[in-house]
């Protein structure tokens, strides 16, 4: 199967489904713009909007961010973005900033669709000011950094109506090649998967220092060095690794063993900068884990490997996607470049076997809204970040963590200091 081929198929499916429904069931006209209002205007969010725009018909009409720079430079941005598509400039109006600026997003009557790229810690806070707004949602992953947010999100996805879509950003689940052997391991290509392995490792993230700026600026602008804000390494970059082996093998872990540190890196921050995790899933599956973030030479390779008795599979970001045993298959686009072989993007917006990740995770997500049906997904985005705070709980306390005594803990970090300052 190739890369053609599966878009065509699942273009054909999304054009009857098309076909099948009122175009205004759900309220919008088939052609009509989605609103979107950005929340957080940072590398990643950027990215993802940009996205948003060039291939859905969901239009940047606002911004909401804490600093001023960073609002000011979304405007600009967006601006180039929708004359390039022909839309007009974002309204002066529509651009919010402080620590209050989220509220004013849930609350403005011009917004449809908020998407939350704002640092971890605070994405449960800000989805549930935008599902009580009854505002469609797009929240980057995690939905939580540690159990607390977790349980509250989890509260968050009872209050979800009907009538509003939310996504979580795991939008390499919808690469195409991805999601065409993920289907035949569901479907049984590999028989009983007996052991997982992944891994990701990548290099260290750049500082931001603005002249001028204060401790806790400093600490919010460079948010990926700190475990509160962030999660930790495991939490917030990981996690998509961690989720496609949950997905794959249609389950959560029930215990983790994980061992790892801070041997490199010496700037500020506390997250690690390595872990080794063996994760023991339902039936003895162990799901064997190693990440690194660290280095400055580019250097790159993530991906999962599953084995089971009639063959394995083999799904990296890059290099090929292929089958072999019983069912031997390969994604024959992927062919041609070598594992490992692919370059780190900082925003996410990886080529390779992830070239199409985030245009299908968007195209999918805003067909909910137009089309239907809704989707809700928080509730299976908090199993993915419950599975990777139970790897790091393991490898802080260094002991085997089980679920139940991950979420016993009730484990919670503080954020240590006051948004007002920045309203």
């Amino acid at each position: 199967m190739n890369r053609r081929r599966f878009l065509q198929t699942g273009a054909q499916a999304a054009s009857a489904m098309l076909l099948l429904k009122s175009k205004t069931a759900f309220g919008y006209e088939a052609n009509s713009v989605v609103r979107h209002g950005l929340l957080g205007c940072g590398n990643r969010g950027t990215a993802v909007a940009v996205s948003f725009s060039q291939n859905t018909q969901a239009q940047v009409v606002a911004l909401a961010d804490i600093f001023a720079d960073q609002l000011d430079a979304g405007k600009k941005h967006f601006d180039k973005v929708n004359s390039d598509l022909g839309r007009a400039a974002i309204d002066s109006r529509l651009l919010f900033r402080g620590s209050q600026a989220f509220e004013q997003l849930a609350n403005s009557k011009d917004v449809d669709l908020i998407q939350i790229s704002t640092p971890p810690f605070f994405h449960v806070q800000h989805l549930g000011a935008a599902v009580a707004s009854g505002k469609h949602v797009y929240c980057e992953k995690p939905v939580g950094i540690d159990v607390q947010q977790a349980k509250q999100a989890l509260e968050i996805a009872k209050r979800v109506q009907p009538s509003q879509s939310v996504d979580v950003g795991f939008q390499c689940r919808n690469a195409p090649p991805i999601a065409a052997i993920a289907q035949k391991i569901k479907a049984g290509d590999l028989g009983k998967v007996a052991t997982v392995s992944g891994n990701y490792n990548a290099p260290a993230s750049t500082e931001k220092n603005r002249p001028g700026a204060g401790k806790d600026e400093y600490r919010l602008r460079n948010w990926l060095w700190d475990r509160a804000l962030s999660g930790d390494i495991l939490v917030e970059q990981n996690i998509h690794i961690i989720d496609l082996c949950n997905w794959m093998v249609g389950a959560r872990p029930l215990k983790a063993t994980a061992t790892g540190g801070r041997n490199i890196l010496k700037h500020y921050g506390d997250c690690w900068d390595n872990y080794q995790v063996d994760y023991t899933y339902p039936d003895n599956v162990h799901f064997s884990f190693a990440s690194t973030q660290f280095g400055s030479d580019g250097a790159f390779d993530a991906g999962l490997k599953l084995f089971g008795e009639q063959g394995s599979a083999t799904v990296p970001y890059s290099g090929p996607i292929q089958i072999t045993g019983a069912h031997a298959w390969s994604w024959k686009d992927s062919q041609a470049t070598a594992a490992g072989s692919g370059q780190f993007a900082a925003n996410g917006s990886f080529a390779d076997n992830l070239a199409f990740a985030d245009r299908e995770k968007e195209r999918t997500f805003i067909d909910s809204i137009v089309s239907g049906p809704r989707h809700n997904q928080i509730e299976e985005g908090v199993q993915t970040a419950l599975s990777c705070m139970l790897g790091r709980m393991a490898g802080l306390k260094k002991t085997e963590i089980t679920w139940e005594e991950l979420l016993q803990h009730g484990e919670n970090y503080e954020l240590g200091f006051s948004l007002q300052q920045f309203a």
